[in-house]
């Protein structure tokens, strides 16, 4: 019984997970055609909030699925490994990707007059390619998912 809770709650961390890296992702959308400061602000805060709600998700789904590894003694098999390591690469590709040109982008608005970084700017919010990343993103869900339903190996 305790073993069904904690996947309902390593479910429910997902379905949160991506339902902040969806919004993420659509404001990645939208700040690439965004050319007023204010608005660019606005998407940015929006973003951030986002990944805070993401992280505490992140934690959350990480805990139940270790806790969950340990009690269907699932650690001895290759595809809770396979999937754990999957989903660090995703985490890094979507960071380098992603995270740090808005996060740069943050800081470049925080430091600066809006007549300074319009040229840094558009640079930074080209960067993120959101289609690279929903890709990258559901294919490495799909993976995952399928790994953790059918235990290939």
């Amino acid at each position: 019984m305790l073993y069904q809770w904690i996947v309902y709650v390593h479910i429910l961390a997902v379905f949160a997970f991506l339902l902040a890296h969806g919004t993420a992702t659509a404001i990645t959308f939208k700040l690439r055609g965004e050319r007023k400061i204010e608005r660019i602000r606005a998407l940015l805060d929006l973003s951030r909030s986002m990944t805070i709600f993401g992280r505490v998700s992140l934690l959350v789904l990480i805990l139940a699925g270790i806790i969950l590894g340990f009690m269907g003694q699932w650690w001895g098999q290759g595809w809770i490994w396979t999937a754990l390591i999957l989903f660090v690469l995703m985490g890094v590709a979507m960071s380098v990707m992603a995270s740090r040109p808005l996060l740069q982008a943050r800081q470049l608005l925080a430091a600066n007059s809006a007549a300074e970084v319009d040229q840094q700017l558009s640079t930074l919010l080209a960067a993120p390619n959101p289609v690279v990343l929903s890709v990258i993103g559901g294919v490495g869900i799909a993976i995952i998912l399928w790994l953790m339903e059918f235990k290939p190996f």
